[in-house]
């Protein structure tokens, strides 16, 4: 009998679609805007319209999000991972069109830490010679490996040797890049007004709004509440285990008038696993398909850090507890904690999800999340 529901918020609970217009944004700034490689910063703005954004996702991510929906195949799940691995590709792509020129100058920036201050630099240098961006090249490349997950990252050291001729390991693990990647989505994501709170740092680049307040639901409001009064008068304890930042899942769920339904000990985010990770003798990604996000739902956010890791997988009666999510990375999480999992076909890839999710034997696989109730009554 099912005991414990975690849920996974972007694409079960709301829509991810802002996520990723905002991981384009991101892209895109890294690339053109003078406080990073300037490729065009006659031309980059904060205040793009929806129009103008979709342009740019098509640009960065492919019409029908082709660059997206391989790294969710490969079970890769967090935004900043899926902007780092999008940039880091572009950006080894660039610098091999200067590769015959400034052999020196790309070794050298390659075997150290690449903040913004770097990224500066190598724009300048860039800025010497006619180069180009070509997005078109993400999948055709990417389709050659068979890394999967945060393994993808050690793929763009492969490429840097391919490409460019050097050996690094400048793209593995949460480098100095990556901590860029971050904080420029969430300056995307939140807004001028909260980046500092979500990040403990304030804005590079000013003037963006945020999409805090456009969040959409995937079902009716008043329809996912009820799913949730449902669960807890059937004595189901419920929880979250998401990618979102603690502040992006907090405040839409007190503005939906959802968050009266959950224990706060037990809705995990982002910022408990970077808090995680930070704890640890070496840096490595404690996000999704890593079980630790769900350990932590499940065990309660006061649970240490060395608890979660050292909890013997598969867990003792993991039967009793249902993940729900909608992607690879959440199915991963749940097989290696023992627990059933329910696929919600309502992320980036709709129903065409179903046939991964069947593929991997998810134990249901639902419409939408207000599916989760006639489990519960079947049980």
């Amino acid at each position: 009998m099912i005991g414990t529901i975690l849920f996974d918020v972007d694409g079960v609970l709301l829509s991810e679609e802002h996520y990723f217009d905002a991981s384009a944004l991101t892209v895109w700034e890294l690339l053109n805007s003078n406080n990073y490689l300037a490729m065009a910063p006659k031309k980059y703005k904060t205040d793009y319209s929806p129009a103008e954004i979709k342009v740019i996702r098509e640009t960065v991510f492919g019409k029908k999000d082709e660059v997206l929906k391989l790294m969710k195949s490969r079970g890769l799940n967090a935004n900043w991972d899926m902007i780092y691995l999008s940039f880091g590709h572009q950006f080894i792509h660039l610098l091999s069109q200067i590769k015959e020129n400034e052999k020196d100058r790309i070794k050298g920036w390659l075997l150290e830490p690449i903040n913004s201050e770097v990224l500066l630099e190598i724009g300048g240098v860039l800025h010497n010679y006619e180069v180009n961006l070509d997005f078109d090249r993400f999948v055709p490349d990417f389709e050659r490996s068979t890394e999967t997950m945060q393994e993808l990252f050690n793929y763009l050291n492969q490429l840097t040797e391919e490409k460019l001729g050097v050996q690094t390991t400048i793209f593995s693990g949460i480098s100095e890049l990556w901590s860029v990647c971050e904080h420029t989505c969430q300056e995307w994501y939140v807004g001028d007004d909260n980046v500092e709170k979500s990040t403990g740092r304030p804005s590079v680049q000013l003037g963006k709004k945020g999409f805090l307040a456009n969040e959409t639901t995937l079902a009716a409001k008043a329809e996912i509440e009820a799913l949730f009064s449902f669960l807890r008068e059937s004595g189901v304890k419920i929880g979250i285990g998401t990618g979102r930042p603690e502040l992006e899942t907090i405040q839409p769920f007190q503005h939906l008038d959802w968050l009266k339904h959950f224990d706060i000990n037990h809705i995990v985010t982002a910022d408990d696993v970077l808090k995680a990770e930070k704890r640890l003798n070496e840096r490595r990604s404690l996000s999704k398909p890593e079980p630790f996000t769900y350990i932590l739902g499940l065990k309660g956010r006061e649970t240490s850090v060395e608890d979660c890791l050292n909890t013997s997988l598969p867990i003792e009666n993991g039967e009793e507890v249902l993940v729900v999510g909608d992607s690879l990375a959440d199915l991963l999480a749940a097989r290696k904690m023992g627990c059933q999992f329910a696929a919600v076909l309502t992320g980036l890839s709709g129903k065409d999800a179903r046939s991964t999710f069947e593929k991997h034997e998810a134990d249901y696989i639902l419409d939408t999340v207000l599916d989760v109730r006639g489990i519960i009554e079947k049980n």
